[in-house]
């Protein structure tokens, strides 16, 4: 099988379009990746395998408690599957956990830009639990491939999406792990190799 070009960490994302089931509105529309460029927003994927699941809907309900936080640090935030926008429309109105989601709920449908992504299974046709932070530029930034057993903690997306955006802002810094807004960074220099511990403290 002829191997694809995935998109990877630093690469530009080629521009795509997909449709949306949009919850807040109760009606239908797209996501442009070109037009939240045009924006200077950023942008987060949130894939999982397919709508009508079980760990799914917990994920979903988990990125909707922090969705508000996501969007006034400045992002896009898209979930996404292979799944059509009216079973989409479906899911979200009939599943009690997802109540709360008025995020857009993209389609992906046959599977490209997963594929491009490097996150589709290619045995059952599904994404894996993947999600990508796309900076302004349309740069990938990050990237979290989970198998499908197992869900993602979206405190910690925000807080690595924090962390991305004080780095965008403020280039000559680098942020430590576990690192919050208002925390101690570090300026990468001869004068702390070795000093790291001092340097924090």
């Amino acid at each position: 099988m002829e191997e694809k070009n995935n998109i990877k960490i630093g690469d530009k994302v080629p521009f795509f379009e997909m449709e949306t089931y949009e919850p807040s509105r109760k009606t239908f529309g797209k996501f442009s990746l070109e037009e939240a460029v045009k924006k200077g927003k950023w942008t987060i994927l949130v894939y999982y395998p397919a709508d009508f699941t079980f760990v799914c809907p917990t994920e979903l309900a988990d990125l909707a408690d922090n969705h508000k936080e996501l969007i006034e640090a400045g992002a896009e935030v898209i979930s996404v599957s292979c799944d059509t926008k009216f079973v989409h429309m479906g899911w979200q109105e009939s599943e009690k956990l997802l109540k709360n989601v008025s995020y857009p709920m993209a389609s992906d449908s046959m599977g490209k830009l997963a594929d491009s992504l490097g996150i589709l299974d290619r045995k059952t046709g599904l994404p894996y639990r993947g999600t990508f932070i796309i900076n302004p530029d349309g740069i990938l930034s990050s990237v979290e491939i989970n198998m499908n057993n197992v869900g993602r903690d979206m405190k910690e997306l925000v807080r690595k999406f924090k962390a991305f955006v004080h780095c965008r802002k403020n280039p000559s810094e680098v942020c430590p792990a576990k690192w919050k807004p208002g925390a101690k960074t570090l300026k990468p220099s001869e004068k702390i190799v070795g000093k790291v511990y001092e340097e924090l403290s």
